[in-house]
Formats: structure tokens, sequence, C-alpha cells
């Protein structure tokens, strides 16, 4: 679970001195042009598993030119502007690697922080008014927690980006307390279900029933299921055996070092480093 504001605030002197050091080691990484996107693949059911999507991670490298994963970093700055920072980057990232090849489709994370954040949004509409259909071909993944923040908020926010053309995802479907009852009220056009019920699905009975009653109803809401952390060919045979449209995780594919490109077959390649 992310840390608190009350976790910051109860830390030790030691944890403190921490946080403040992760702080200003993203606020450099932005300052210098230190931050990437690491891009995984999605793909689809059957017996070809072709690329749906890929996912744009956030990733830092520090001034050795090691890459920090968004684990290492994210908890210290999420009650920060930083994280909004952060989140524009990786709209803009995105959208330049879109504009960049016409036949791809990316997915980019955003903190509930960034709902409504009027620099995000300009990114947004900037890019889709200088690249028409841009936008049709990106996914916004909000966590279902995230989504939670302010309900009224979050629709008006959906609804105008769905309007601009882009698609949403609910990330880490099942780790929070969401009602089944908020897929009318958001609109999502996607489900991504959380890690703890595909792990070791094959085995497991009660996330089998499960995840076939949410296959169900996100095909009442026309949504797309697509199951994290397909780790085993087992995971895999098992969730698309209960109708999950696509799937992730390290049995498909890890995330590429940053920064990266796509080529035209949809798979990761590496670029040349800045410094």
């Amino acid at each position: 679970m992310p840390a608190t504001q009350d976790d910051y605030q109860l830390a030790t002197p030691q944890a403190d001195l921490k946080i403040k050091a992760c702080r200003a080691m993203v606020n450099s990484a932005i300052s210098e042009g230190r931050v990437g996107l690491a891009f995984q693949p999605i793909v689809r059911s059957g017996q070809r598993p072709l690329i749906a999507f890929h996912e744009g991670l956030i990733r830092i490298r520090d001034r050795e030119g090691r890459t920090i994963a968004a684990c290492d970093f994210i908890p210290a700055v999420e009650n920060t502007t930083l994280v909004q920072e952060l989140d524009r980057i990786a709209l803009q990232k995105t959208m330049d690697m879109l504009q960049a090849d016409p036949r791809q489709r990316l997915s980019v994370n955003m903190s509930p922080h960034s709902i409504n954040d009027p620099e995000w949004v300009e990114i947004l509409e900037r890019n889709a008014r200088d690249f028409p259909n841009i936008s049709d071909r990106l996914i916004v993944e909000i966590t279902e927690s995230g989504s939670m923040h302010d309900l009224d908020e979050t629709v008006q926010f959906m609804e105008h980006a769905h309007n601009i053309g882009c698609s949403f995802a609910i990330d880490d479907f099942g780790a929070g307390s969401t009602s089944f009852s908020h897929f009318r009220k958001f609109k999502f056009d996607m489900v991504k279900i959380d890690g703890q019920f595909i792990q070791g699905i094959d085995q497991n009975r009660d996330n089998q029933v499960l995840v076939e009653a949410l296959v169900k109803i996100s095909r009442h809401f026309d949504m797309f299921t697509v199951a994290e952390f397909i780790e085993t060919a087992a995971e895999s045979a098992m969730v698309q055996k209960l109708g999950i449209d696509a799937m992730q995780g390290y049995y498909y594919g890890r995330s590429a070092k940053m920064p990266i490109c796509l080529n035209t077959n949809g798979h990761a390649a590496p670029i040349a480093q800045s410094s």
C-alpha cells in the first residue's frame, strides 16, 4: 500500500531524510530531462498472442545512469506537486510515441492528483488538436482507489477526455473497495484485474469464480478486460478459458529499459540514451 501523508509525519528522522533525498532526486531528474517511459506489452487472448497495446511505465535515471522503477520513488512524491509534473511528462512522451507511429496504441498512468490538472488537460487538448486521431489511440489508466478520490470531479474529467477521444482503464481492479455500480457512473472502457486474483488462478477455484463473474459484468458494460501479473502458461490458459480479452505480465514480456521506441512490428526496441 502506498505511503500516506500521515505515514510521512510519523516517520523517523532517518526515514524523513530518505524521503527528502528521494524527492530531491526526482526533482533533479525532472529538471535535467532524465525521465522516461518503459513500455510493457499487453497481448490479446487467442492461439496467437498478438500485441493489443503497450503500457508506459514511468522511470527515472539517476546521475550515475541507473534506471529507477516507479515503486522506488512514487511513494515519496505522490503527495507533492512532483507527481503531477511526472504525469505531464509521461503524457507528453506517450503522445510523442503515438505521433511517431500511427499504428501504435499506448496506455499511460495518471495519479488522482492530476485529475482536472489544467496543464495535463492542456497537453491532451493540444496534441489532439495538432495531430488528429492521436487521442483515439491513447488509454489513460487510473487506479481503482484513484478514481474514487472525488467522484464528481472524476466523472467530469473523464467525460471531457472521452469527448477528446481517449479511452479509460480502471487499473488494479479488486485492490480497493469499488462497487460494481461505479461502472455505470464512470463509464470505463477497460478493466485491468489486480494480480492478487490472477496469480495461481489455475489452482484457485474462488478466484476463478470471481474473475468469471467480473468478465460477465464487464461485457455487460462493454468493457475490455485485462488480466495483470500473468507469469505462467497455466495462468494464461485459465484466464483465457474464463473469457479474459487480454493479458499482461512477465510471461508475455517485461517492460523494456528506458528510454525505448516501438518498431513497426510493435515490439520494444532500445534507442540511444541522452546524457
